[in-house]
């Protein structure tokens, strides 16, 4: 039996964009850390990562289809948090399938973490909190698909 599974060891050698929504940049602007250090971490030289900021979550998979001609992954960060309208619900969902669409359509990995909450407390605990950085976790996701694609492509990692 083969069996594939990335390590997250793709750091040198790859490229990622980060595309960010600016609105709610209180929650947005610590996943972005994450990331950058997860990336750091990992080896990925600072030269080989972009960082695009769009309005809102919504313009996410438009600006991340631009950016999959030139990286080897694409981390998607925001966050959307509910109100009073179901504007919420419409958000997320078109941001989470135009996401998933992108990745599907181009083969490179999109790495969704627009995170849907009840209130502000719950995405904070979501970016340093109670329950980590969910940027970091998206760094270390996307080179995972990194690697795994390159195995399955027969590239050795670098």
């Amino acid at each position: 039996m083969r069996q594939i599974r990335g390590d997250g060891a793709a750091g040198a050698g790859t490229r990622i964009a980060i595309v960010a929504a600016r609105f709610n940049e209180l929650v947005t602007a610590p996943l972005v850390e994450g990331a950058l250090s997860g990336l750091a971490r990992a080896g990925v030289p600072q030269d080989a990562i972009t960082v695009v900021w769009v309005p809102g979550a919504f313009e996410i998979p438009l600006v991340a289809e631009r950016l999959t001609a030139d990286v080897d992954a694409v981390i998607c960060l925001g966050a959307v948090i509910r109100g009073e309208t179901a504007h919420f619900e419409l958000v997320a969902n078109e941001a989470a399938r135009g996401v998933a669409e992108v990745s599907r359509r181009t083969g490179v990995p999109c790495i969704f973490e627009v995170l849907a909450t009840e209130d502000l407390a719950q995405a904070q605990a979501r970016v340093g909190g109670a329950h980590g950085n969910k940027g970091y976790e998206a760094a270390v996701a996307a080179l995972e698909m990194v690697d795994v694609l390159r195995q399955l492509a027969g590239v050795p990692a670098e």
